[in-house]
């Protein structure tokens, strides 16, 4: 029998929303404001209490699943609320009543930290609209035509690594020289072999754990700093939607273990200066030790249309980082292709001019 939580305001019965300017719990009717850990506390007791009640309405608890997804009945107004099986918290689209469900949170499945919400969806619009601007060859009607289709607050969830790694990478390297005497050229060519090996300790690396989320999108809005990550709490997902991982945590380690090796690398390589060519050798990257919690990161999804396309951009909902491609003015494109040609081949036309008169 699975159950769902409610964010009831204490003094008007109102839904309660977690303010992510204010950081803090707050009723949109009475502008009643609370702590986050206060009213969490306010909710365990309200729980106890429910637990304590010998009369129980089953009919509001219930849930079935149907082709994967799930029908949870709202305790405030009866209606269903239909949500795929990885929705942890979502809206009643009857009476808008925010709700988590709690299976999603028992045992296992529940998060180790949270980073709130910092910046709301009027910052999020106008980061979107701050995103249009600027660009040259971006259709001017999309502009004007473009219409947000769906805007929504999600906490994605995450597996967040701290790795070491002890890594030994060899590099074949090229020192090229040119010079002139009398009619001849000259070139020498030095062949050099480097050694680089050392430790690399690794803090909070975010792999994406839900399959709705393109890995792409996710990774373009960090970085996240979790200094701000607090200890996961349900009163900070109301209002927002949430899910839980769904991607095999074997396939969620190979990934973090995938973007550590690069990382590594990259990070010797460019420790291997002064040379013409550089390339790698032979290199081992090896995971010496690994932790992992489960968390929630804070992520705003624009979805839009423009001419039969869907367009979608995301923002890091914690330092305002805003992502997301754009359609391109070909047409444009091209007349600036065509007037920089003419541009420079006049340019070269008049120096060369000048050199020889």
């Amino acid at each position: 029998m699975a159950d769902v939580t409610e964010y009831k305001c204490p003094a008007c019965g109102g839904t309660m929303e977690f303010d992510s300017n204010l950081q803090k719990m707050k009723c949109p009717y009475c502008d009643t404001v609370m702590e986050v850990s206060e009213y969490q506390k306010l909710q365990e007791e309200q729980e106890e209490a429910k637990n304590k009640d010998p009369w129980h309405n089953q009919s509001t608890t219930t849930w079935e699943e149907k082709d994967g997804m799930r029908i949870y009945l709202c305790q405030s107004c009866g209606g269903e609320i239909l949500a795929d099986e990885t929705t942890s918290a979502t809206t009643c689209p009857f009476c808008g009543n925010r709700v988590t469900m709690k299976e999603q949170f028992s045992k296992d499945l529940k998060p180790d930290y949270v980073i709130p919400f910092k910046f709301d969806k009027k910052y999020a619009k106008g980061a979107y609209v701050s995103h249009l601007q600027g660009k040259s060859f971006l259709p001017k009607c999309f502009k004007e035509e473009n219409h947000i289709d769906e805007m929504k607050g999600i906490y994605v969830p995450f597996w967040v690594f701290d790795i070491d790694v002890n890594a030994n990478i060899k590099y074949n390297a090229q020192q090229i020289r040119s010079w002139r005497s009398g009619d001849k050229e000259y070139t020498e060519t030095s062949y050099f072999s480097i050694h680089r090996e050392g430790s690399v300790s690794y803090q909070h690396i975010p792999t994406d754990s839900s399959k709705k989320m393109d890995d792409t999108l996710m990774e373009s809005i960090e970085p996240y700093n979790f200094k701000d990550a607090v200890p996961f709490q349900t009163a900070y997902l109301a209002g927002y939607l949430a899910d839980r991982y769904d991607v095999d945590t074997k396939e969620t380690i190979d990934r973090a273990k995938e973007r550590v090796e690069k990382g590594t690398e990259k990070l010797f390589q460019n420790t291997v200066n002064g040379y013409d060519l550089v390339q790698k050798n032979t290199g081992i990257v090896n995971v010496t030790n690994a932790k992992y919690w489960y968390t929630l990161y804070p992520v705003w999804i624009l979805n839009t249309t423009w001419k039969g396309e869907k367009y979608t951009f995301a923002m890091n909902a914690q330092t305002g980082k805003f992502v997301g491609d754009l359609p391109v003015d070909y047409q444009a494109f091209t007349r600036f292709v065509i007037g920089f040609g003419c541009m420079l081949s006049i340019l070269v036309v008049a120096i060369t001019y000048f050199m020889f008169h």
